[in-house]
Protein backbone atom coordinates (compact mmCIF):
# COMPACT_ATOMS: atom_id res chain seq x y z
CA UNK A 1 0.00 0.00 0.00
CA UNK A 2 1.44 3.35 -1.00
CA UNK A 3 1.89 5.95 1.73
CA UNK A 4 1.26 9.54 0.62
CA UNK A 5 3.16 11.75 0.25
CA UNK A 6 6.04 9.88 -1.35
CA UNK A 7 8.00 12.91 -2.39
CA UNK A 8 11.49 14.01 -3.27
CA UNK A 9 12.74 17.51 -2.66
CA UNK A 10 13.07 19.41 -5.98
CA UNK A 11 15.33 21.94 -4.33
CA UNK A 12 17.96 19.48 -3.19
CA UNK A 13 20.18 20.13 -6.20
CA UNK A 14 20.40 16.45 -7.03
CA UNK A 15 19.72 15.11 -10.51
CA UNK A 16 16.25 13.61 -11.01
CA UNK A 17 16.09 9.94 -10.33
CA UNK A 18 15.84 7.59 -13.27
CA UNK A 19 12.27 6.52 -13.94
CA UNK A 20 11.92 3.27 -11.95
CA UNK A 21 9.41 1.64 -14.26
CA UNK A 22 7.87 2.28 -17.67
CA UNK A 23 4.48 3.86 -17.28
CA UNK A 24 5.48 6.32 -14.58
CA UNK A 25 5.75 10.11 -14.84
CA UNK A 26 7.27 12.53 -12.34
CA UNK A 27 5.45 15.75 -11.52
CA UNK A 28 5.88 18.64 -9.09
CA UNK A 29 3.25 18.75 -6.35
CA UNK A 30 2.37 20.73 -3.24
CA UNK A 31 1.03 18.90 -0.19
CA UNK A 32 -1.05 20.77 2.40
CA UNK A 33 -1.27 18.92 5.71
CA UNK A 34 -1.92 20.00 9.30
CA UNK A 35 -1.28 23.66 8.51
CA UNK A 36 2.02 23.02 6.73
CA UNK A 37 2.97 23.15 3.06
CA UNK A 38 5.46 20.75 1.53
CA UNK A 39 6.85 21.04 -2.00
CA UNK A 40 8.31 18.12 -3.87
CA UNK A 41 7.94 15.66 -6.73
CA UNK A 42 5.64 12.69 -6.93
CA UNK A 43 5.35 9.68 -9.22
CA UNK A 44 2.13 9.37 -11.21
CA UNK A 45 0.92 6.58 -13.47
CA UNK A 46 0.81 7.43 -17.16
CA UNK A 47 -2.38 7.10 -19.18
CA UNK A 48 -1.89 7.39 -22.93
CA UNK A 49 -3.77 6.68 -26.17
CA UNK A 50 -2.82 3.33 -27.67
CA UNK A 51 -3.95 2.78 -31.26
CA UNK A 52 -4.38 -0.86 -32.25
CA UNK A 53 -3.94 -1.63 -35.94
CA UNK A 54 -4.56 -5.00 -37.56
CA UNK A 55 -2.69 -5.62 -40.79
CA UNK A 56 -2.26 -1.88 -41.26
CA UNK A 57 -5.90 -0.94 -40.59
CA UNK A 58 -6.97 0.99 -37.52
CA UNK A 59 -9.32 -0.92 -35.22
CA UNK A 60 -9.51 0.92 -31.90
CA UNK A 61 -7.85 3.50 -29.69
CA UNK A 62 -7.59 2.44 -26.06
CA UNK A 63 -6.44 4.45 -23.07
CA UNK A 64 -3.80 2.42 -21.26
CA UNK A 65 -0.61 2.58 -19.26
CA UNK A 66 2.17 2.51 -21.90
CA UNK A 67 4.03 -0.52 -20.54
CA UNK A 68 3.92 -4.16 -21.70
CA UNK A 69 2.09 -3.05 -24.86
CA UNK A 70 3.13 -6.12 -26.83
CA UNK A 71 1.51 -8.28 -24.16
CA UNK A 72 -1.53 -6.01 -24.34
CA UNK A 73 -1.81 -6.52 -28.09
CA UNK A 74 -1.70 -10.30 -27.77
CA UNK A 75 -4.12 -10.43 -24.87
CA UNK A 76 -6.62 -8.00 -26.39
CA UNK A 77 -6.58 -9.84 -29.71
CA UNK A 78 -7.23 -13.21 -28.09
CA UNK A 79 -9.62 -12.18 -25.31
CA UNK A 80 -11.77 -10.19 -27.75
CA UNK A 81 -11.87 -13.06 -30.23
CA UNK A 82 -10.19 -11.03 -32.98
CA UNK A 83 -7.83 -13.91 -33.80
CA UNK A 84 -8.64 -17.60 -33.72
CA UNK A 85 -5.58 -18.58 -31.68
CA UNK A 86 -2.12 -17.38 -30.69
CA UNK A 87 -0.62 -18.84 -33.86
CA UNK A 88 -2.55 -16.31 -35.95
CA UNK A 89 -0.40 -13.48 -34.61
CA UNK A 90 2.70 -13.27 -36.77
CA UNK A 91 4.22 -10.27 -35.06
CA UNK A 92 3.58 -7.13 -33.04
CA UNK A 93 5.39 -3.81 -33.48
CA UNK A 94 5.07 -0.93 -31.01
CA UNK A 95 5.87 2.65 -32.02
CA UNK A 96 5.89 5.68 -29.75
CA UNK A 97 4.62 8.90 -31.31
CA UNK A 98 4.15 12.38 -29.93
CA UNK A 99 0.40 11.76 -29.56
CA UNK A 100 0.68 8.29 -28.03
CA UNK A 101 1.55 4.78 -29.12
CA UNK A 102 0.71 2.77 -32.23
CA UNK A 103 0.63 -1.02 -32.00
CA UNK A 104 0.67 -2.89 -35.32
CA UNK A 105 -0.54 -6.48 -35.14
CA UNK A 106 0.32 -8.65 -38.14
CA UNK A 107 -2.13 -11.50 -38.69
CA UNK A 108 -1.63 -11.98 -42.40
CA UNK A 109 -5.14 -10.69 -43.02
CA UNK A 110 -6.82 -13.28 -40.79
CA UNK A 111 -7.94 -10.94 -37.97
CA UNK A 112 -11.69 -11.06 -37.42
CA UNK A 113 -12.24 -7.31 -37.56
CA UNK A 114 -14.94 -5.46 -39.44
CA UNK A 115 -14.11 -4.18 -42.88
CA UNK A 116 -16.09 -1.00 -42.16
CA UNK A 117 -15.00 2.13 -40.32
CA UNK A 118 -12.94 1.84 -37.17
CA UNK A 119 -14.63 1.76 -33.79
CA UNK A 120 -16.58 4.94 -33.28
CA UNK A 121 -15.54 5.50 -29.69
CA UNK A 122 -12.12 5.29 -28.05
CA UNK A 123 -11.84 2.81 -25.21
CA UNK A 124 -11.38 4.53 -21.88
CA UNK A 125 -9.05 2.91 -19.36
CA UNK A 126 -11.94 1.85 -17.11
CA UNK A 127 -14.19 0.63 -19.89
CA UNK A 128 -14.21 -2.79 -21.48
CA UNK A 129 -17.08 -2.04 -23.82
CA UNK A 130 -16.24 1.34 -25.35
CA UNK A 131 -16.18 1.20 -29.11
CA UNK A 132 -18.49 -1.78 -29.62
CA UNK A 133 -21.00 -0.85 -32.27
CA UNK A 134 -23.51 -3.71 -32.14
CA UNK A 135 -25.41 -5.43 -29.35
CA UNK A 136 -24.28 -8.82 -30.60
CA UNK A 137 -20.66 -7.72 -30.06
CA UNK A 138 -21.34 -7.31 -26.35
CA UNK A 139 -22.84 -10.62 -25.21
CA UNK A 140 -21.37 -13.32 -27.36
CA UNK A 141 -21.86 -16.83 -25.90
CA UNK A 142 -18.72 -18.58 -24.72
CA UNK A 143 -18.02 -22.32 -24.89
CA UNK A 144 -17.86 -23.91 -21.41
CA UNK A 145 -14.49 -23.71 -19.71
CA UNK A 146 -12.85 -27.14 -19.44
CA UNK A 147 -12.38 -28.66 -16.02
CA UNK A 148 -9.04 -27.97 -14.41
CA UNK A 149 -7.14 -28.67 -11.19
CA UNK A 150 -8.65 -28.09 -7.77
CA UNK A 151 -7.00 -25.25 -5.89
CA UNK A 152 -5.27 -25.75 -2.58
CA UNK A 153 -7.20 -24.81 0.54
CA UNK A 154 -5.18 -21.63 1.13
CA UNK A 155 -4.39 -20.79 -2.50
CA UNK A 156 -6.41 -17.58 -2.71
CA UNK A 157 -5.10 -16.27 0.60
CA UNK A 158 -1.52 -17.07 -0.31
CA UNK A 159 -1.82 -15.32 -3.66
CA UNK A 160 -3.50 -12.28 -2.10
CA UNK A 161 -0.77 -11.92 0.52
CA UNK A 162 1.98 -12.06 -2.10
CA UNK A 163 0.37 -9.78 -4.67
CA UNK A 164 1.01 -6.51 -2.82
CA UNK A 165 4.77 -7.04 -3.20
CA UNK A 166 4.46 -7.70 -6.93
CA UNK A 167 2.94 -4.36 -7.97
CA UNK A 168 5.75 -1.85 -8.58
CA UNK A 169 3.58 0.64 -10.47
CA UNK A 170 0.90 0.64 -7.81
CA UNK A 171 3.54 0.82 -5.11
CA UNK A 172 4.80 4.06 -6.63
CA UNK A 173 1.46 5.63 -7.48
CA UNK A 174 -1.42 3.93 -5.66
CA UNK A 175 -3.51 4.23 -8.83
CA UNK A 176 -3.02 0.99 -10.77
CA UNK A 177 -4.88 -2.31 -11.09
CA UNK A 178 -3.10 -5.65 -11.29
CA UNK A 179 -3.96 -9.05 -12.70
CA UNK A 180 -1.93 -12.01 -11.44
CA UNK A 181 -1.53 -15.59 -12.63
CA UNK A 182 -1.06 -18.10 -9.83
CA UNK A 183 -0.45 -21.82 -9.55
CA UNK A 184 -3.09 -24.11 -7.96
CA UNK A 185 -1.33 -23.76 -4.60
CA UNK A 186 -1.37 -19.94 -4.77
CA UNK A 187 2.16 -19.13 -5.92
CA UNK A 188 2.10 -16.00 -8.06
CA UNK A 189 3.90 -16.62 -11.34
CA UNK A 190 3.10 -13.54 -13.45
CA UNK A 191 1.71 -10.06 -12.78
CA UNK A 192 0.76 -7.25 -15.13
CA UNK A 193 -0.41 -3.76 -14.16
CA UNK A 194 -2.40 -1.02 -15.85
CA UNK A 195 -4.53 1.95 -14.95
CA UNK A 196 -7.47 -0.02 -16.41
CA UNK A 197 -8.53 -3.35 -14.96
CA UNK A 198 -9.41 -4.81 -18.38
CA UNK A 199 -6.05 -3.72 -19.76
CA UNK A 200 -4.20 -5.33 -16.85
CA UNK A 201 -6.00 -8.60 -17.54
CA UNK A 202 -5.30 -8.40 -21.28
CA UNK A 203 -1.61 -7.76 -20.60
CA UNK A 204 -1.48 -10.77 -18.30
CA UNK A 205 -3.29 -13.02 -20.78
CA UNK A 206 -1.04 -11.82 -23.58
CA UNK A 207 2.11 -12.55 -21.59
CA UNK A 208 0.88 -16.06 -20.76
CA UNK A 209 -0.09 -16.85 -24.34
CA UNK A 210 3.19 -15.55 -25.72
CA UNK A 211 4.99 -17.90 -23.34
CA UNK A 212 2.77 -20.86 -24.18
CA UNK A 213 1.51 -21.29 -20.61
CA UNK A 214 -1.24 -23.89 -20.10
CA UNK A 215 -4.14 -21.71 -18.98
CA UNK A 216 -5.94 -24.68 -17.46
CA UNK A 217 -3.19 -25.03 -14.88
CA UNK A 218 -3.79 -22.02 -12.64
CA UNK A 219 -6.07 -19.11 -11.83
CA UNK A 220 -6.32 -15.32 -12.14
CA UNK A 221 -6.48 -12.90 -9.20
CA UNK A 222 -7.52 -9.33 -10.05
CA UNK A 223 -7.38 -6.21 -7.89
CA UNK A 224 -10.75 -4.98 -9.11
CA UNK A 225 -14.39 -5.87 -9.36
CA UNK A 226 -15.34 -8.81 -11.55
CA UNK A 227 -17.36 -7.35 -14.40
CA UNK A 228 -18.88 -9.43 -17.16
CA UNK A 229 -16.03 -8.40 -19.50
CA UNK A 230 -13.47 -9.84 -17.10
CA UNK A 231 -15.38 -13.13 -16.95
CA UNK A 232 -15.75 -13.22 -20.73
CA UNK A 233 -12.05 -12.59 -21.34
CA UNK A 234 -11.02 -15.32 -18.89
CA UNK A 235 -13.55 -17.82 -20.22
CA UNK A 236 -12.65 -17.22 -23.86
CA UNK A 237 -9.09 -18.37 -23.11
CA UNK A 238 -10.19 -21.38 -21.06
CA UNK A 239 -9.27 -20.13 -17.58
CA UNK A 240 -11.27 -22.02 -14.97
CA UNK A 241 -11.15 -19.65 -12.00
CA UNK A 242 -11.26 -15.87 -11.70
CA UNK A 243 -10.92 -14.28 -8.27
CA UNK A 244 -11.33 -10.59 -7.50
CA UNK A 245 -10.79 -8.49 -4.42
CA UNK A 246 -14.06 -6.65 -5.04
CA UNK A 247 -17.58 -7.70 -6.00
CA UNK A 248 -18.82 -9.27 -9.22
CA UNK A 249 -21.78 -7.97 -11.14
CA UNK A 250 -24.96 -10.01 -11.51
CA UNK A 251 -24.29 -10.51 -15.21
CA UNK A 252 -20.75 -11.68 -14.48
CA UNK A 253 -22.14 -14.34 -12.13
CA UNK A 254 -24.69 -15.53 -14.69
CA UNK A 255 -22.06 -15.79 -17.42
CA UNK A 256 -19.67 -17.62 -15.08
CA UNK A 257 -22.37 -20.11 -14.12
CA UNK A 258 -23.29 -20.71 -17.75
CA UNK A 259 -19.66 -21.06 -18.79
CA UNK A 260 -18.43 -23.48 -16.08
CA UNK A 261 -16.11 -20.81 -14.67
CA UNK A 262 -15.50 -20.54 -10.93
CA UNK A 263 -15.96 -16.94 -9.84
CA UNK A 264 -14.83 -15.70 -6.43
CA UNK A 265 -15.13 -12.18 -5.05
CA UNK A 266 -14.35 -10.15 -1.95
CA UNK A 267 -11.09 -12.04 -1.53
CA UNK A 268 -9.71 -11.14 1.88
CA UNK A 269 -7.24 -12.79 4.27
CA UNK A 270 -9.02 -15.92 5.45
CA UNK A 271 -12.27 -15.16 3.60
CA UNK A 272 -13.78 -15.08 0.12
CA UNK A 273 -17.19 -15.51 -1.49
CA UNK A 274 -17.76 -18.07 -4.27
CA UNK A 275 -20.52 -17.24 -6.75
CA UNK A 276 -20.29 -20.11 -9.22
CA UNK A 277 -18.92 -23.64 -9.55
CA UNK A 278 -17.32 -24.00 -6.10
CA UNK A 279 -16.01 -27.48 -6.89
CA UNK A 280 -12.59 -26.12 -7.94
CA UNK A 281 -11.98 -24.78 -4.42
CA UNK A 282 -11.28 -26.97 -1.41
CA UNK A 283 -13.46 -26.12 1.56
CA UNK A 284 -11.87 -24.04 4.29
CA UNK A 285 -11.04 -25.81 7.54
CA UNK A 286 -13.88 -25.56 10.02
CA UNK A 287 -16.48 -24.86 7.31
CA UNK A 288 -20.02 -25.97 7.92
Amino acid sequence: MRTFPKLSDPGSGSEPRAMPNPGLARRAVTVHEAGTVQHGDDWLVEEAPVELRYDGENFAVMMATPADLEDFAWGFSLSEGLVSDAGAIRGVAVRELLEGHVVDIDTGGTALVDAGPARLLPGRSGCGLCGSRRLEDVLRPMPPVPDGPMLGRDALGRALAALAQRQPLNGSTGAVHAAAWASPDGEILRVREDVGRHNALDKLLGALCREGVDLRGGFVLATSRASYEMVTKAARLGIGLLAAISAPTALAVELARAGNLTLAGFVRPGRYVVYSHPGRLQAQQGSR
